[in-house]
């Protein structure tokens, strides 16, 4: 069974920064083939995509967290970071880490993260 668990989120001054974390595992889940992405939810609005990482490294952000927000990987503990720096009040959140075989087709999903940023 595969499972992706979040860490990382919280309360944060505007300004601030966190790391989001999520840690993938399970037998059938081959991580470094997988495209990893972080999606978010805010309240009373549609989940959207915030970046994603391809097996190859290659990466995309959403233009509101561009410049910001970093994500990265480490196959070797089958992880997959989000940096978010200068954080908004706008970025409050639930934070999912999900993955897929290829961009835009992500069958994985996490429970989620909330981050708050207040200001």
């Amino acid at each position: 069974q595969v499972q992706l668990v979040e860490s990382g989120g919280g309360l944060v001054q505007a300004g601030g920064s966190l790391r989001l974390s999520c840690a993938a595992s399970g037998r059938t889940f081959s991580f470094s083939n997988y495209v990893m992405g972080w999606f978010r939810q805010a309240p009373g609005k549609q989940r959207e995509l915030v970046a994603y990482i391809t097996s190859g490294g290659s990466t995309n952000y959403a233009d509101s967290v561009k410049g910001r927000f970093t994500i990265s990987r480490d196959n070797a503990k089958n992880t997959v970071y989000l940096q978010m720096n200068s954080l908004k009040p706008e970025d409050t959140a639930v934070y999912y880490c999900a993955g897929g075989v290829r961009v835009g087709m992500y069958g994985y999903w996490g429970q989620g993260t909330q981050v708050t940023v207040s200001s």
